[in-house]
């Protein structure tokens, strides 16, 4: 397992703290991973990332195969030294981009066979490519090929694909010969029975990590929060847990409380380039003429750069002048936010204090919305 191990350190209800070991360091959940889809975390540096507080990032097996091509990722020394990252990178196995970029693909038994979204050609991903794939990225957390149907899929379309998946874990499990290791992805939409085999056919392919996917695809958010928890319980202690794909802070919350480990999503960076900010007192949208000569700090509680060393006046100015600088600041703010974010939620869980922090955090953010 190439020096791979997950061991639980404290918990209070559901909730709980870990140690995360990979061949490139430890890493302390929960913990959320920024998205670097092409081997790059939009508008920051490796450096600027570590600042942020990430311990591990997470890339895209899809765009780095069609771009610049695995190959010569493998051929420089995989993509840790590629992007200039010394720590965990987990890789997603592009299972999502089949639910993402449904007019452009194909899904049957071997695989999905699909057009590429920059030059049109063809190409047929299966369970072993995608493992191959990642292998030579060099990944220290592989995801195996799943199928992953819309959030308003027919039962009997999810149950095909849960099918599907469990066909795919295992011929993925079986194919991958990378320096890491491969986590399985539970599917099964917003139906239980679904969820249940899906869990318990995962559970017997005994793999060193769990996703929970096919969520945050459609379905109505209720829906995906009682998917998340129902899903969690049924997935080996012992093992760290995955939530795909989410989210916005309440959602991490909620999911850490159900006893989620890792996250990802491109919420924070996404939001940042379109001045959307995440801070202590509320979502602030930088563009509003009320901060056009507002001299307060973003965030007077965060220590990031753009709230240390910049006024929200200055910040909106380069926002709406087009400048390149607002969306590096806005990044580096944003993912300092979310960081802070499972620090608090990791001390408040070693302190037995997680339920209490959880109601006053999701008190202020009823608070701050209403206010909006």
């Amino acid at each position: 397992m190439s020096g791979f191990g997950f061991r639980e350190t404290a918990s209070c209800g559901r909730a709980r703290v870990g140690r995360l070991a990979t061949a490139h360091g430890e890493v302390a959940t929960p913990a959320f991973m920024p998205v670097g889809t092409q081997g790059a975390v939009k508008a920051v540096t490796t450096d600027e990332l570590r600042r942020c507080g990430a311990q591990i990032v997470l890339s895209n097996t899809y765009h780095l195969y069609l771009r610049p091509g695995h190959e010569v990722v493998g051929e420089v020394g995989g993509l840790h030294r590629f992007m200039n990252w010394d720590g965990p990178i987990l890789t997603d196995s592009g299972g999502f981009q089949i639910f993402s970029l449904a007019e452009l693909r194909r899904v049957d038994e071997e695989g999905v066979r699909f057009q590429s979204h920059i030059d049109g050609s063809a190409h047929l991903l299966t369970p072993e490519k995608s493992m191959e794939i990642q292998a030579a990225l060099g990944s220290d957390i592989a995801m195996v090929l799943d199928e992953c149907p819309p959030g308003q899929a027919a039962r009997e379309e999810v149950e095909a694909a849960v099918d599907r998946t469990t066909r795919w874990a295992r011929r993925s499990r079986d194919a991958y010969a990378g320096p890491g290791v491969a986590f399985g992805i539970v599917q099964g939409g917003g139906f239980p029975q679904l969820r249940e085999r899906s869990a318990s056919e995962l559970r017997e392919l005994d793999l060193p990590g769990y996703a929970i996917g096919g969520v945050s695809v459609g379905e109505p958010p209720e829906t995906m929060a009682e998917t998340v928890r129902f899903t969690a319980r049924l997935l080996p202690g012992d093992r760290p847990r995955y939530l795909m794909g989410v989210g916005m802070p309440r959602d991490l919350v909620e999911a850490v409380a159900a006893g989620v480990d890792l996250f990802d999503c491109v919420i924070p960076t996404r939001n940042a380039r379109n001045g959307s900010l995440f801070t202590s007192a509320g979502r602030v949208n930088i563009k509003r003429n009320e901060y056009r000569s507002d001299d307060r700090p973003l965030d007077g509680d965060c220590p990031c750069e753009a709230c240390t060393g910049y006024s929200r006046a200055y910040l909106r100015h380069l926002f709406l002048s087009g400048e390149i600088l607002a969306s590096r600041l806005h990044t580096i703010h944003n993912l300092t936010y979310y960081m802070t974010l499972m620090q608090a939620m990791r001390r408040a869980i070693v302190e037995s204090d997680f339920d209490t922090w959880r109601r006053g955090f999701l008190a202020r953010l009823e608070s701050q919305e209403r206010s909006r």
